[in-house]
């Protein structure tokens, strides 16, 4: 089950596998309800119709994001960093990396643009699968999320992340969301390939069973002390890192598959 974002003359619409919701029905309002009963209502869905895709979250909701939750990902980011001990840390703590990283109204969609940091000498994507998780810490989808990040900045000092992490153009989401249990993503592949004019430059590939932590756990941890009354987007961290001293250019072609899903950007100046 596929649900999608749509733009159409002066709104949006909601669809699931292509046939669109009640048009005064939101994410909102589908991430407000129990597991059960979202599913009962998505199977209620009158006849489709076809508009420009978006991303699929809403302006008001939230996309988090984990850190270090794979080997790979600690490897890299104590070989750029000053303070390597910080990543060792973190990877054998109980308590994870958590930080904020876009407002919905901020993220890209499939087709769209992303961008880097001018301020910035070592660029590159982190795909990630990225939790759709509702009001009551339900974990009811997935879909595809880019955490693009400057690791010039992020190693230069660890209190730079928000700024190595939380820019314009530097999340994307989409092209949808499945609707699945944790159970369902237990196998989930994930895939980025770069392309720079008609040369694949960067091509690799892991799965969701490399991570040394549990969808669960990050869920329990982001929700401990916060809540998030329509729901919210949790990207789990990326097993995927170009390394040094590969870097993001203008023009090149992002592409994140995981499962049935591929989330394609440009990058732009």
């Amino acid at each position: 089950m596929l649900l999608t974002r749509h733009a159409f003359r002066d709104g949006f619409i909601w669809c699931v596998d292509g046939h669109t919701l009640p048009t005064a029905m939101t994410l909102n309002d589908l991430l407000q309800m129990e597991a059960e009963n979202m599913l009962r209502h998505l199977q209620e869905s009158p006849h489709a119709r076809t508009h420009d895709r978006v991303a699929p979250i809403e302006p008001n909701q939230e996309v988090w994001a984990s850190g270090v939750t794979y080997l790979r990902s600690r490897v890299e980011r104590e070989s750029e960093s000053s303070t390597a001990d910080v990543y060792a840390k973190v990877y054998e703590a109980e308590r994870p990396e958590l930080f904020f990283k876009s407002i919905g109204w901020r993220a890209k969609g499939d087709g769209d643009n992303i961008r880097i940091r001018k301020d910035s000498s070592w660029n590159v994507p982190e795909p990630e699968l990225t939790l759709v998780i509702n009001s009551r810490q339900q974990i009811v989808g997935y879909t595809i999320g880019n955490d693009v990040s400057s690791r010039s900045i992020e190693g230069e000092n660890p209190l730079y992340l928000p700024q190595a992490k939380t820019y314009d153009g530097s999340c994307a989401l989409g092209p949808g969301i499945i609707i699945a249990s944790v159970d369902q993503m237990a196998d989930l592949s994930i895939e980025l390939e770069i392309w720079r004019k008609d040369d694949s430059v960067f091509k690799e590939s892991t799965t969701i069973a490399q991570m040394k932590r549990s969808l669960n756990e990050l869920v329990g941890f982001l929700f401990q002390e916060m809540t998030f009354p329509n729901g919210v987007f949790l990207m789990t961290g990326t097993g995927i890192v170009p390394p040094s001293p590969f870097t993001l250019e203008v023009d090149d072609h992002v592409m994140i598959r995981i499962g049935d899903l591929t989330l394609s950007n440009i990058v732009a100046s």
